[in-house]
């Protein structure tokens, strides 16, 4: 029984770590769900609707470039004479080439016609480099499957292919060593998002724009108020104080307690500072901003009344955070609730929650 070479293995491994890998940066750092990426493409790979928009030619081309590995595949199969075997050899760097190219283009329409799609479908902005990016991972990936490929079916001693290849690569990996590290910390950035596409930033140095696009070298800002491009390398930005200010949106939240009864000036000193204390420790909301208000009414029944009126100002980046931020908020008014009905003093409180939100002024 012929064990598995630890060399073909490895290889193997690496082509599917660049596979995964050339994956991710297509669903993930393209800022698109890899669910909606995976319901999207089941929706619109129809089979008909491929062969319907598919062009003759290239239909052609699949058709001549499957009669070739056929072909391929016996003369490595079946016994041959010696002159013939001569010739499989161009033969098989034909059908590599050929079933190169053929992948290329097929790669071209699927990122033209399904990847943008999908993108356009979504809603946040698209990063247009990223998605070139994966578009160039993969023909890498085609590139070094087919090496692969073509190594094994004609007995290429790849374990000296790979050593001069790793010479070569750390000769160029120490000759290129700024280039290395600038991708390294593009990948760092990409990664830990502090802005994103179309965001406004502000940085150390003062400068303030909005953000283009994100590459794997460098960011493109627009600067504001002059309109220029300012082409700034990632490792400066990963080493810097990024102020955001697109993400520094807030909420505004409003609860409404009714008192049915008049409340003395300490009264409401002590129901202000149980509201102020209750949202003191929660992370994101301002509790320096928060409003406690108090106006007498008549009530139905013509007794008087007090209502007060709070409003918080919820601080957050994303959707995710303001939701948590909002829970948090709840439990904050179960506790105000909580003390006041301690305190013994007959109220009302209503449930309802007006949230406006408030874009900050850039």
């Amino acid at each position: 029984m012929n064990l598995i070479n630890p060399l073909q293995l490895s290889v193997v491994f690496f082509l599917a770590l660049v596979l995964f890998l050339s994956c991710l940066l297509i669903a993930g750092l393209s800022y698109l769900p890899i669910s909606q990426v995976f319901q999207a493409f089941v929706k619109r790979f129809d089979l008909k609707d491929i062969y319907r928009n598919t062009s003759y030619s290239l239909k052609l081309w699949l058709v001549l470039t499957i009669l070739i590995i056929i072909i391929d595949a016996i003369f490595l199969r079946l016994p041959s004479p010696t002159w013939l075997e001569w010739l499989e050899s161009p033969l098989g760097l034909i059908v590599a080439i050929d079933v190169c190219l053929f992948t290329f283009k097929a790669l071209d329409k699927l990122f033209e016609n399904y990847l943008l799609g999908v993108a356009l479908e979504d809603q946040t902005k698209i990063n247009s480099e990223l998605i070139a990016l994966g578009q160039y991972l993969s023909k890498v990936t085609t590139v070094l499957v087919l090496i692969f490929c073509f190594a094994q079916t004609h007995q290429i001693n790849l374990i000296g292919l790979l050593a001069s290849l790793g010479i070569a690569g750390a000769t160029i990996a120490f000759a290129s060593q700024k280039i290395i590290e600038e991708i390294l910390w593009s990948i760092v950035l990409l990664i830990d998002r502090p802005f994103s596409v179309d965001d406004y930033i502000h940085l150390q140095d003062r400068t303030m724009g909005r953000v283009e696009s994100i590459g794997w070298r460098s960011t493109k800002i627009r600067l504001s108020g002059k309109n220029t491009l300012a082409v700034i390398p990632n490792s400066n930005l990963v080493k810097e104080n990024i102020e955001n200010l697109s993400r520094a949106k807030r909420v505004i939240s409003m609860i409404t307690l009714t008192f049915f009864r008049i409340l003395s000036e300490n009264e409401k000193a002590l129901i202000q500072e149980f509201i102020l204390e209750s949202t003191a420790d929660i992370l994101g909301i301002d509790n320096e901003l928060t409003q406690v208000s108090f106006k007498e009414i008549a009530a139905r029944s013509g007794e008087q009344c007090v209502r007060a009126e709070v409003i918080f100002f919820i601080l957050g980046t994303n959707d995710a955070s303001m939701e948590l931020r909002r829970g948090l908020l709840e439990i904050a008014r179960d506790n105000i609730v909580q003390r006041l009905q301690a305190y013994g003093i007959a109220f009302n409180c209503e449930q309802t929650t007006v949230d406006v939100p408030q874009k900050m002024t850039i």
